[in-house]
């Protein structure tokens, strides 16, 4: 006999979302090796004590660009949905399970206006890299290829070396292309 599926949807239960994200999660490992504390110091230069509204703490803008990164999440708009929809990253990032998420505007306008013409995003970066490669969370040690047919150039004697752009700095392009073409989508200026 078919049983009827339950809707339990509605139910309340008392739980914590640590509760809820494994022990074994990527995201778990990142919060307890990385120490993400020298951001503020980094950053504090650019934010205005007590004037405006309240900001995104710097810390909370950098790891979600890490989830971005990370995740091969490319736009920011995307990013606000998962961060909305994924019990990990709202674990990381501090939230429980009723706070607002970030609108992706003022991630955008973080990662495009506070830090413009700086090199505060790279450093960061960088820091959380060999932060990162210390424990052995990463290694560089991963090949990728493209399996493109192409003509080989196998003269010993005449090969060309060209530096390559660096992976971040390529996905935060992607992520100004796809604003770019978000903001074009709904009418909205560069």
């Amino acid at each position: 006999m078919m049983g009827r599926p339950v809707n339990a949807r509605h139910n309340r239960q008392m739980v914590s979302i640590d509760q809820l994200v494994p022990q074994d999660h990527f995201l778990r490992y990142a919060d307890a090796y990385i120490d993400f504390s020298f951001i503020e110091e980094i950053t504090s230069s650019f934010y205005q004590p007590a004037s405006g509204r309240q900001s995104i703490p710097p810390i909370t803008l950098f790891k979600m660009l890490f989830i971005s990164y990370w995740y091969g999440i490319r736009s920011e708009r995307q990013l606000e949905k998962e961060i909305q929809t994924n019990l990990a990253y709202r674990w990381f990032l501090g939230f429980d399970l009723t706070t607002p998420v970030p609108d992706h505007s003022t991630i955008s306008y973080s990662r495009k206006k506070r830090f413009h013409e700086t090199t505060v995003m790279a450093d960061i970066f960088e820091a959380i890299v060999k932060q990162a490669m210390e424990y052995r969370m990463v290694s560089g040690r991963v090949l990728f290829t493209d399996s493109t047919h192409i003509k080989a150039n196998a003269n010993k004697n005449k090969f060309i070396r060209e530096a390559k752009p660096e992976k971040v700095i390529a996905h935060f392009e992607l992520l100004e292309q796809a604003a770019n073409e978000d903001r074009i989508a709904h009418g909205k200026k560069n």
